[in-house]
């Protein structure tokens, strides 16, 4: 059974929610990785308002771009990781490359390093595909990668939740 979770929906279904949720049922060290960089003054609220939800709770990594590195540095003694979220890292990896389409080697060696882990992870990531196509180029670029990642990790996964409203509704595996 794979070690992975992945949590899906759109923005503010209960995404972020549901993987503290998931995660603080676990008794054993637990790592949040946080992918967001404080770009404005509503992204820095947004962090800190994040920051205050997961308290003392989880040991907590920042780490805009290298998320196989950051998954790496984990201690063994972590039962459970959350990395919220890889829309937002995606994003990043997209701005500083200039706006331009993948692959990215970045998502190569994260994709490659889920076969690696030795605790369980939930990832948190945006459902961005259901709604009209966007009207400019990098807009539709971003789509279509945050798509193809998606795919690739919910294939990986032995569980993946569509979250909408509020409410998880399993697509892939068992309740957890």
């Amino acid at each position: 059974m794979s070690k992975i979770s992945l949590i899906t929906g759109g923005a503010r279904s209960g995404k972020s929610r549901c993987a503290l949720e998931w995660a603080g049922r676990c008794t054993g060290g637990r790592t949040f990785i946080a992918t967001a960089e404080p770009f404005d003054d509503e992204m820095r609220v947004r962090i800190q308002k994040h920051r205050l939800e997961r308290g003392e709770a989880f040991e907590t990594i920042e780490e805009p771009v290298d998320l196989a590195g950051a998954l790496r540095s984990i201690p063994d003694t972590c039962e459970v990781a959350v990395v919220d979220c890889l829309t937002v890292w995606l994003g990043n990896l997209m701005h500083r490359s200039g706006g331009k389409a993948g692959p990215f080697p970045e998502v190569s060696e994260f994709l490659a390093h889920l076969g690696n882990l030795s605790f369980d992870l939930i990832l948190v990531t945006n459902e961005v595909g259901m709604g009209i196509i966007p009207e400019n180029p990098l807009a539709r670029r971003f789509r279509d990668e945050l798509g193809r990642l998606n795919q690739e990790v919910a294939a990986r996964a032995g569980r993946v939740v569509l979250m909408v409203g509020g409410l998880p509704l399993q697509v892939k595996g068992a309740e957890g």
